[in-house]
Parts: C-alpha cells; sequence; structure tokens
C-alpha cells in the first residue's frame, strides 16, 4: 500500500482570497492558475497496520504542528473514503524553494492527496482527487488537474472541484514564466484568515466575476495581452486586500518593486511581459518564448536571481519511491 506522486505547483492567475469554511477550505469564488513547470512536489504515501502513529517528512524533517494538522485533514479524508485506519508514513520533497510565493502548498498537498489515494487503491478522477488536495490547501486543487485549472466554488465536493480549462495553443504553447526569486518568508494562512476583515474585501467580491470572465475568454481566445494583464491587475487588487486587512501584512520587498518596473520598462519598449504575484514577494513575470530572453536578462540586471518556467501538467503517479 505504497505510492509515489509528483505534482507542479500553481501560479495564480486570478487568485482566491479568503475561505467561506476553513475546515473543508471553501473559497468564496472561483480561482484560475497556471501549473509551473519543472517546478515539482514529489510525495511517497505508505499505509501500515503495524505503525503506531502517523509519520509526515518534508525535505527531510519531521513536519509537526499546523503543518502537520493540514496533512492530516487529506489523510483522514483518504481513510474515510477508503474504509480502514491504517497509519501513513509520508515523506516529500521539493525541488523549488519553499514559503517565498511559489506555491509550494499546492504542489505539497496535490501530490500527497494523490500518493495517498493511490496507496489507498481508490479509483478517483482528478477532480475527484482535487476535493481531497483542497483540504490542505484550495490551490492544491488546481495543482492537481494541472495546465490552465479553474477551481470552482461551492459548498461541497461535487460542486467544489478543480477542472482544466480550454486554452488556445497561442499560449499554452508560447508562454514562458521567468520567476525573479526574493527569498522572504510569508504566511498564507494569516491573510486568509483576515481577509474579510479587510474594507477592500467586499470591493474585491464585487469585480472578481468580472476578472474571472475576463480570463477565460482570454485564454480560449489566445489573448495573451488581456490574460496576463488581467492577472498583473489581480495581482494589485489581491495586495490591496491583504494590506488593508487588520494586521496592514505587506509581503512585498524593495526587490519585488524593483522587477514591478523593470517588467514595466519592459512593455514600455515593446516587450510582451506581465508581473504577477500570490501571497510572496517572489515574482513571476508572463511572457512569450520569443521574448523569455530580453526579460530573464532584465530581472536578472536587478540583482535577482532568475529560472524559467513553462506550463505544467497534472498530478501524476511517478515510480520514483523516496523510501
Amino acid at each position: 500500500m505504497k505510492a509515489t506522486a509528483r505534482a507542479h505547483p500553481i501560479q495564480g492567475l486570478v487568485k482566491y482570497h479568503g475561505m467561506r469554511d476553513e475546515e473543508l477550505r471553501l473559497p468564496y469564488h472561483d480561482s484560475i492558475s497556471v501549473c509551473t513547470a519543472p517546478s515539482n512536489t514529489t510525495t511517497t504515501a505508505e499505509f501500515d497496520p503495524d505503525l503506531d502513529e502517523d509519520v509526515y517528512r518534508i525535505g527531510g524533517e519531521v513536519e509537526t504542528g499546523r503543518g502537520a494538522e493540514r496533512i492530516r485533514t487529506v489523510v483522514d479524508e483518504v481513510r474515510r473514503r477508503a474504509g480502514f485506519d491504517h497509519r501513513v508514513r509520508l515523506e516529500s520533497e521539493n525541488n523549488f524553494a519553499s514559503n517565498i510565493g511559489l506555491g509550494s502548498s499546492s504542489s505539497g498537498f496535490a501530490a500527497a492527496a494523490l500518493a495517498c489515494v493511490e496507496a489507498a487503491g481508490l479509483d478517483l478522477t482528478l477532480p475527484e482527487v482535487s476535493t481531497i488536495a483542497r483540504r490542505g490547501s484550495s490551490s492544491a486543487a488546481r495543482a492537481v488537474t494541472g495546465g490552465f485549472s479553474d477551481l470552482y466554488a461551492g459548498l461541497n465536493d461535487e460542486d467544489c472541484r478543480s477542472e482544466r480549462l480550454p486554452v488556445a495553443d497561442e499560449i499554452a504553447d508560447d508562454l514562458r514564466i521567468v520567476i525573479g526569486e526574493v527569498p522572504s518568508y510569508k504566511e498564507t494562512e494569516q491573510a486568509h484568515a483576515e481577509a474579510a476583515d479587510s474594507h477592500m474585501f467586499e470591493a474585491r467580491l464585487a469585480h472578481i466575476h468580472d476578472q474571472l470572465a475576463e480570463m477565460k475568454d482570454a485564454l480560449r481566445e489566445g489573448d495573451f495581452h488581456r490574460a496576463f494583464e488581467t492577472a498583473e491587475h489581480d495581482s494589485l487588487s489581491l495586495a490591496a486586500t491583504t494590506m488593508t486587512g487588520p494586521a496592514g501584512w505587506v509581503y512585498w520587498q524593495p526587490d519585488t518593486l524593483e522587477i514591478f518596473n523593470a517588467v514595466r520598462a519592459l512593455r514600455d519598449n515593446g516587450v510582451p511581459a506581465y508581473f504577477s504575484t500570490d501571497t510572496g514577494a517572489t515574482v513571476y513575470v508572463n511572457t512569450r518564448v520569443d521574448h523569455v530572453d530580453d526579460v530573464e536578462a532584465a530581472i536578472a540586471d536587478c540583482g535577482i536571481d532568475t529560472h524559467v518556467w513553462e506550463v505544467g501538467g497534472p498530478a501524476h503517479v511517478v515510480d520514483e519511491p523516496l523510501f
């Protein structure tokens, strides 16, 4: 009863913020993202009736506290569906930096959910697996289905699940994502917990459905400018909401703003480049394959480490166990 799965993290394009149900992690509205590759999380899970307790290791370190609680919500749901109560050994490794705004929780819980589902012998579709991953992180639901995906809002697992979106080849094949890595620890759960307390939250809810419709239409039609301009605007809207919550949480750093200015300068010179951030200081710069070298050079000139990623696929089982 052992299996290994791999998942890619997500870049939020139209991001969710806040949860109407913290236990089931049901968001207030839909959210759209794109998975990024070759960044990934690999997780091996084994259910063993001889184990006395669950063991969770992330990057070789035993996970405790709130992190372990979130993993347990995923594992418990798999146990419930499988109809047994065996303890689990779960080990996970990322090939990219964690807790700096690159979506490590999305790939982590997506890989954990699929590995546990396979180890338990459950026969589920990826949208069904996404409802299990969502219990650890709402963004993980979209990392399960991969590519460009939409997590639909709802009050139960039948409705609140992730599905792939139709995307024109001009975007799916041409998109390159230059990462401007700004190491600055962030705590996403705090931001979600106080989202509704921001006086900007209702304003965000009022326009988010237009953003979602705009993004879906642009992706389907292959309108690169409209899709990633929308993602850039959504990043600014999200930041306005987090900054005006009770904690006044500002996660951008001076390097973040320097990247924004570099991207705008590129665009003034005719380069298709659009910045995007999730809840963190690190920046995604979305551009086309023909311009990726210019964009990467401009970000590197800011003295910032860069990576070039592309669109990643769905979570999948691999034959590379970690133990």
